[in-house]
């Protein structure tokens, strides 16, 4: 089974690895001249490599963990205890154990306690779909009060979403709780946060080797212009003036950038994919000379101040494994059409340092090695109140053509751990419709009987 796999990120890398341990014969194509996508890492000037976005692997992410385990990377993980903070009301509040959430100045005792209770209540919601009608802001007042709502979540919202959070189903924050929560243990609660030595481009380079030791293959500069089809069936892919054929194709891609390749689908089809968006984002990388706040996590309640938090990532990242920096990002999530997405690199670093500067008063520019600003049009996939039937399933109408993207990972949250566990899905999804069966390896079979328990 020949398998054409469009986009060479973290998903279309998981897929041509789990096809190929699978005896599928795979061919990658990616448009950039590197694989990764978001997960992808850049060289500074020094000649060291880093994220470009950050990223977080919790100690709860059991699939992505084995999938290291699998990879004979495992060695390579770290993990650390971490501290996630506060700024309210030109304050920094740490918030990382018992004692400092009981005496957690901005909210009174019965606020702390609902608060806390909105923590608790969210561990013990088996059927998120019960949660698909009601806002997110209906379910945070109804739990944690109004006074909580309006001085911590309306600002951490509206900051997420770029002031625009009405029609966010209460999925939204219910899978954010759980999630952190997950990587709390214990009568301490303290939490670890870790990442992979060389970032995810470690991760991804293994599974590529992994790929083409199989005998599959990576197109590099190589963008597919579009998705062949004939009598309503996939038939190759078009790059340049070749056509390419294949027995199922896979496009592992935003579904705004899916869209403009299948011009001959279902006009039906094609309207559907146009009814989803996309949250961008602004995220400066901040490299500096020392630590800045100390907090893997710093949430901001201030709605004056245009970034969503501060993330600095070299609390849990050892600084010896990035040259010796200290990273910090700083991230601007846009809704479509946002104007901070037309401001220059310039305005934006302008911008930025001033409200660093008001919210540290001894922070000094001469601290500063680098400043970079990333873009990024399709980050988060946006889902509204009772949505869900606008995800479009992996297997389109167009037979032989699947749909691997993160629009369709819900509720759960984008991140590697969710990715590849649904690359693992799509895997299956393809070989169900395999024209011969591939026969198994007893690894790969054991991998596939457990699949349904790791998701």
């Amino acid at each position: 089974m020949r398998v054409g796999i469009v986009g060479g990120g973290m998903m279309g890398v998981s897929i041509g690895y789990f096809l190929s341990q699978q005896g599928a014969e795979v061919e990658i194509y990616e448009a950039s001249s590197r694989l990764g996508g978001l997960a992808d890492t850049i060289t500074l000037e020094d000649g060291v490599p880093v994220d470009r976005f950050y990223h977080v692997i919790l100690s709860s992410d059991s699939h992505l963990r084995q999938l290291c385990e699998e990879l004979n990377i495992a060695d390579r993980l770290r993990f650390r205890e971490t501290r996630m903070g506060f700024y309210h009301q030109g304050k920094i509040f740490s918030m990382n154990n018992m004692v400092e959430f009981l005496r957690f100045p901005p909210l009174g005792w019965a606020d702390r306690f609902r608060l806390g209770l909105t923590v608790l209540y969210a561990q013990f919601v088996r059927d998120w779909r019960h949660l698909e009608g009601t806002s997110v802001e209906e379910w945070l007042v109804r739990l944690s009060g109004r006074r909580t709502f309006e001085s911590i979540w309306r600002p951490m919202l509206r900051a997420k979403f770029d002031g625009g959070f009405e029609n966010t189903p209460a999925t939204y924050i219910w899978a954010r709780l759980v999630r952190m929560k997950s990587t709390r243990k214990g009568i301490s609660q303290k939490e670890e946060a870790g990442h992979l030595i060389g970032g995810y481009m470690t991760l991804v380079e293994a599974m590529t080797g992994q790929i083409e030791a199989r005998g599959g293959k990576i197109h590099l500069r190589c963008p597919v212009e579009e998705i062949v089809m004939k009598d309503g069936r996939a038939i190759g892919l078009r790059a340049g003036q070749d056509v390419y054929p294949y027995d199922a194709i896979v496009v592992a891609l935003q579904i705004p950038i899916f869209r403009r390749l299948i011009p001959d689908a279902d006009p039906s089809y094609r309207d559907f994919l146009g009814k989803t968006d996309y949250l961008g984002v602004i995220c400066p990388l901040l490299v500096l000379d020392r630590p800045l706040t100390g907090f893997w996590t710093l949430n901001i309640t201030d709605d004056r101040i245009p970034f969503t938090g501060i993330i600095e990532t070299t609390t849990y990242i050892d600084p010896e494994f990035v040259g010796g920096h200290h990273l910090v990002y700083l991230p601007k999530y846009t809704l479509p059409g946002s104007p901070w997405q037309r401001k220059s690199d310039e305005e934006i670093r302008e911008i930025w340092l001033q409200h660093l500067e008001a919210m540290f008063p001894h922070f000094d520019r001469r601290w500063i090695r680098y400043f970079l600003v990333h873009r990024e049009q399709y980050v988060e996939p946006l889902h509204g109140l009772n949505s869900t039937h606008l995800i479009p399933q992996v297997k389109t109408p167009v037979k032989n053509l699947y749909l691997a993207t993160t629009a369709q990972i819900y509720p759960a949250l984008t991140n590697s751990e969710s990715v590849t566990r649904h690359a693992r899905r799509v895997d299956q999804a393809i070989l169900e419709k395999s024209p011969t069966p591939i026969p198994l390896s007893p690894e790969a079979a054991a991998r596939m009987a457990t699949v349904d328990t790791l998701a």
